[in-house]
């Protein structure tokens, strides 16, 4: 299971039992409905916060596995050029 869908749980069952909480304690109808308000907007901005970093770290992963393929083409091109100049040569004699 990914990193991103553990986290996902996590904070879909913290959410959850903060919910559930809230409900069943003692308090005035619309004190509550605000309390609920207020968690879930505190959820959801802790939310968009963790799949921010998520993003971000598979973008700096991405970027990075894309400058070693990048090298690694480059390396296997001037290999190629290395061992035509070296057959070319060895033709010629």
């Amino acid at each position: 299971m990914s990193a991103g869908k553990v986290l996902l749980g996590v904070l879909a069952g913290v959410a959850a039992g903060a919910l559930v909480g809230i409900l069943f304690a003692p308090a005035k109808g619309s004190r509550t409905r605000r309390r609920i308000l207020k968690k879930g907007e505190n959820y959801a901005e802790g939310l968009k916060e963790k799949f921010d970093e998520y993003v971000d770290s598979v973008t700096e992963k991405f970027e990075q596995v894309k400058e070693d393929v990048t090298a690694f083409a480059q390396k296997g091109k001037d290999k190629l050029e290395q061992a035509e100049k070296e057959v070319n040569t060895a033709a010629r004699r």
